[in-house]
């Protein structure tokens, strides 16, 4: 009989392992899917920290916390979420450094604090500039201890459908990568924590794994996508490897310079200079670039003027990635940045307790949209929704888990299902690599729907997924037919995810006449529309494609203004 718990987590990285901690915590019987080590996850390339109201290095508070974040999210953040996020968060700092988190501090010795873009006080958290690889080592430490205690991890599980039984999700169709074969793995209560779909990018700081998995289960459950077309555009990867560059270089007083050595953001953003919000510096370097003022599609990040000391105490591990990479040691000389594809604002929609529309099925982290991001997500904050959000999302399935009635026999039918599914996969002799389809998506979604977007762009773009989805369809060929490790199999599976999710942001986006956070149509609809458009989109598969709505902004205290910087 399959294995079934009451909780089971779709995902290991900072909100998986941090809502399966907190489901075990409270009574519940845990089992943890992950198509990776948990330590490999996508959490741990986050870099520059982690936000929270501690007020160590100059006043702040949780209030002004959230209003940063509302006004950040170009008011398309749903406020109520945001304040749960500001007032819990200094919370869950000190419970990851009782963990053993080893954060920076100050001379004072206490937890030290970076100023970060759009933030009106300095909140970020951070160690050195390697937050996530420390965060992501702590909490597989609290899941290894837990682990001793009952909790089971399926390592290299690649979870490819849901279980929906009579309205309610009671289990996880995935592939065994290490031995191959179908399973069914059963919970009275699921969480999905799958990640972003940042590899919809060609250039892009996402690892190759982030292809929206858990979205796309979601979305062909019927379950709708909230606010999907916003992807925001990190302004600090490097060239031309597209890994991220921490935005604590720009907090610890980096400049950002185009090829005349001229500091460009005080034409952009004159108060705000470099720690102007993502979107903004964003656009402003893409202008530049546009402009004939970068070099090889690249500005630079100067770090030169901030001495060795400080970018070997504080940012080792950039320097690091700069030396490696880039060929640059920043001590020296500036590093080649441009915008990639960095965070997805949007995703599966959720209540402020991860609940989905489908009884017994949760979503955290960046699958999730519940939504404190809006428009634009500030730096710093995405750290501190895995585990606020992780946390909250982890309790509450753990508290209907215990109260909800057992599983049934069910499944066997989904189950022989999908593995003819997998058979007509592998059997296929006739069509093209899937390599070729996911590397034109990756492209011209970069092309087409990248920081500015144009409207013949998009509409072109539309046209090319409807012709990869066409030749996706038409059969693509798997070379390894074998069951051990067979990484084609999974590509092609994901590769289905991303084309569903780009059908959806390009719906999405020609519809949204507006510019709004990362979205901008400078050239049709360069301002922001709060007489039509100060509302989540909300996307539904129907049939063979996407049907978009929309839904109501919750606001609780703070009316829109204009952005000034």
């Amino acid at each position: 009989m399959e294995p079934t718990y009451d909780v089971l987590v779709v995902g290991a990285g900072c909100a998986g392992m941090r809502a399966a901690i907190e489901a075990h915590d409270r009574g519940a019987s845990v089992g943890v899917i992950s198509k990776l080590h948990p330590t490999r996850s996508h959490s741990g390339a986050a870099e520059g920290g982690i936000n929270a109201a501690l007020g160590n290095t100059a006043e702040d508070s949780p209030e002004m916390h959230a209003f940063d974040t509302v006004k950040g999210s170009d008011y398309l953040g749903d406020q109520d979420a945001i304040e749960i996020l500001a007032a819990e968060a200094p919370g869950d700092i000190y419970q990851l450094e009782h963990w053993g988190a080893v954060f920076s501090r100050n001379g004072e010795g206490r937890l030290d604090q970076r100023p970060f873009g759009a933030a009106g006080s300095p909140r970020t958290v951070y160690a050195a500039d390697i937050t996530g690889h420390v965060l992501i080592q702590v909490l597989y430490e609290q899941l290894q201890r837990r682990m001793t205690q009952g909790m089971k991890v399926y390592e290299e599980f690649f979870a490819f459908r849901l279980l929906v039984e009579d309205g309610r999700c009671t289990g996880v169709i995935s592939w065994d990568l290490m031995n191959g074969g179908v399973t069914l793995i059963r919970g009275k209560s699921v969480i999905l924590a799958t990640g972003g779909v940042g590899r919809l990018y060609r250039a892009t700081t996402n690892a190759y794994a982030c292809t929206g998995d858990g979205m796309s289960m979601a979305l062909r459950e019927g379950l709708p996508l909230k606010d999907i077309e916003f992807m925001q555009f990190h302004p600090t990867t490097m060239y031309p490897s597209g890994i991220l560059i921490t935005e604590g270089c720009r907090g610890e007083g980096g400049y950002l310079i185009n090829k005349d050595g001229e500091r460009f953001m005080q034409r952009y953003a004159p108060n705000a200079l470099e720690l102007a919000s993502r979107d903004v510096v964003s656009r402003s370097e893409t202008t530049e670039i546009e402009a004939g003022r970068g070099v090889n599609g690249s500005v630079y990040l100067d770090l030169r003027h901030l001495g060795p000391e400080k970018i070997l105490t504080k940012l080792p591990g950039s320097r690091e990635l700069a030396m490696t990479y880039a060929g640059v040691d920043p001590i020296y000389a500036p590093i080649p940045v441009r915008p990639g594809a960095h965070y997805h604002m949007g995703g599966v929609e959720t209540d402020n307790q991860g609940l989905t529309g489908i009884e017994g099925l949760y979503a955290a982290g960046e699958v999730a949209c519940v939504s404190v991001h809006g428009a634009n997500r500030l730096g710093g904050n995405s750290l501190m929704e895995t585990i606020t959000f992780g946390r909250r999302s982890g309790h509450a399935a753990a508290e209907y888990a215990l109260g909800a009635p057992a599983v049934g026999n069910g499944g066997e039918a989904a189950r022989a299902d999908a593995e003819t599914w997998i058979k007509s996969l592998l059997g296929n002799t006739q069509g093209e690599r899937p390599w070729s389809i996911r590397d034109e998506l990756g492209q011209t979604m970069l092309d087409n729907f990248g920081v500015f977007r144009r409207p013949e762009k998009m509409e072109q773009q539309v046209e090319v997924i409807a012709g990869l989805r066409e030749r996706y369809d038409r059969g693509v060929v798997i070379e390894d037919k074998g069951d051990v490790f067979n990484t084609d199999l999974t590509q092609v599976i994901e590769l289905g995810y991303l084309l569903d999710i780009a059908s959806c942001m390009l719906q999405a986006g020609i519809a949204r006449k507006e510019s709004r956070g990362a979205h901008s149509r400078p050239y049709d609809f360069p301002e922001r529309d709060d007489a039509n458009f100060l509302r989540h989109s909300i996307s539904h598969w129907k049939g063979d494609g996407p049907e978009l709505t929309y839904g109501e902004v919750r606001m609780t205290k703070w009316e829109p203004m204009e952005r000034t910087y």
